[in-house]
């Protein structure tokens, strides 16, 4: 059952994943080019910010609600609904009124206060939505959850776009941010309410969902921390241009990464919980083996292929003003998003499947720290570079630590052999890329592009890499039957 409703969500994430890695490229090619630098800097300030207030305060809630739906029936779920989406509805309350408050009294720049104002009032909508996304895809709803996804992401683009074209700044792409979810919430909420309205709150229930889904919050936290740390410094150290120019070369490479994993991801956390709730420890080694194998045949490749094409990339998305330093960060920031995928979605699996989040705080305690303490060493001296340097080094350290303690809760399997046979798959693609003549712009970025895609599928179906060969003579096989029956 867990191997079907992977591959179900495999290929049923894959339209809404490839939505959303478009509208990322052109939220940094369109952004770049109708923000000046320091509005794009002031927008990158306050998405950090808006990120950290949402996890720190909403995704106990939905990470509860991925994790404990496959347990629950009957008068249970009904629970389950009510106390989630009753808690959901106070936090928001409280947030709002909060930030309102804090905002007020805080002195700052008023453009960027207006923008860290529209990014913090459009979380409560963004966590109702996302408990409902949650529940589809716990429930193996792939259609609704991608299609809610499709939606929000392109909307949240247009909408910005329409801001930043009648002069709203930094604040542009956050009002899309925020008022996407919203106008989505009517076909979503009223569904979900009505299974929570025939159930009734739980205090208990609660505290456990609270004990399991906070340590899961502040470890998320603590990658934002990871992730924008340098952007505080390099506004402190140098320039809001400087966090525009670091922020866009960041999420070129991170989004590419980040919108694959994203993509693996959704279809394999509930397929990992299935296999453990309803297969034990021997359904969930064979699940997970054959997920992390995907996840190298695809990361691998897709993270040695940003680095690669970084110039012409930067040359295509990013504008004029930012395109030289975007593009010198750029591979660090690709072997950032590789590591960071490795962890939060394969072996920082153990800790939710094993219900001890509070291991998984303490693996990302580690590299949190190490960020803080890296970029005030290098950022200083070395700029965005150091910066990139700074991240590099701390997703790694990040890795180990989860490896590590993840072992003691719930050990994961490494398939080395699929690890091996991707990385020589890649190293000859990339040995194929460094030497196709620089063109300059689109051209080359297409050409090296079509280079890679076709040696890597070349060398990974000879040496069937990750058992791809043998999955496309199975689906070759049943096609000839299928043909053959009718």
């Amino acid at each position: 059952m867990s191997h079907k409703m992977f591959w179900k969500g495999v290929w049923g994430y894959l339209p809404a994943n490839i939505v959303q890695g478009v509208v990322g490229f052109l939220t940094i090619v369109l952004f770049t080019r109708l923000l000046s630098p320091e509005d794009f800097g002031r927008y990158a300030l306050a998405f950090s910010v808006m990120t950290l207030a949402h996890v720190a305060v909403f995704s106990w809630l939905e990470a509860s609600m991925a994790r404990f739906w496959a347990a629950e029936s009957g008068v249970s779920l009904k629970g389950h609904f009510a106390s989630l989406y009753r808690t959901a509805f106070a936090l928001s309350a409280v947030f709002l009124i909060v930030i309102a408050l804090g905002l007020w009294l805080w002195p700052m720049d008023l453009l960027f206060k207006t923008a860290l104002a529209v990014g913090l009032a459009g979380a409560p909508a963004r966590c109702l939505l996302k408990l409902g996304q949650e529940r589809f895809r716990a429930a193996g709803e792939v259609g609704k959850a991608a299609g809610f996804d499709m939606a929000v992401s392109i909307g949240g683009l247009v909408i910005g776009v329409g801001f930043a074209l009648a002069g709203a700044g930094g604040a542009a792409p956050l009002l899309g941010l925020g008022l996407a979810p919203l106008l989505a919430l009517p076909f979503v909420l009223p569904g979900e309410l009505k299974q929570a309205r025939e159930g009734r709150f739980e205090p208990e229930r609660m505290r456990t969902y609270a004990m399991y889904g906070y340590p899961i919050a502040m470890s998320l936290a603590l990658t934002v921390v990871l992730s924008s740390t340098d952007r505080f410094l390099l506004a402190a150290f140098m320039d809001e241009a400087a966090v525009g120019a670091y922020h866009a070369g960041y999420s070129i490479a991170n989004r590419t990464l980040d919108v694959l994993f994203l993509w693996l991801g959704s279809a394999g956390q509930p397929a990992l919980v299935m296999a453990l709730e309803r297969g034990g420890k021997a359904e969930l080694g064979r699940a997970a083996r054959e997920q992390l194998s995907t996840f190298l045949l695809v990361g691998l490749p897709a993270a040695a292929g940003v680095a690669l094409v970084a110039v012409p990339l930067s040359e295509v998305l990013i504008g004029e003003d930012l395109r030289v330093a975007a593009a010198s960060i750029t591979p660090w920031i690709a072997l950032s998003a590789l590591l960071y995928g490795l962890t939060a979605y394969y072996f920082g699996q153990a800790f939710t499947l094993g219900r001890k989040t509070k291991n998984l705080l303490a693996a990302m305690a580690i590299p949190a720290g190490a960020n803080v303490i890296l970029n005030l060493i290098l950022v200083p001296r070395y700029g965005v570079m150091g910066a990139a340097w700074a991240t590099a080094a701390s997703f790694g350290l990040g890795l180990l630590a989860t490896m590590a303690l993840g072992r003691r809760v719930l050990p994961l399997p490494v398939p080395w052999e699929s690890l091996m046979r991707c990385g020589v798959a890649t190293a000859i693609m990339a040995v194929a890329v460094s030497v196709v003549p620089p063109l300059d712009g689109i051209v080359e970025l297409i050409l090296d592009a079509s280079v890679g895609v076709i040696v890597y599928a070349a060398v990974a179906l000879t040496i069937n890499a990750a058992g791809v060969r043998d999955v496309a003579l199975r689906l070759l096989e049943r096609r000839r039957a299928g043909k053959a029956a009718a």
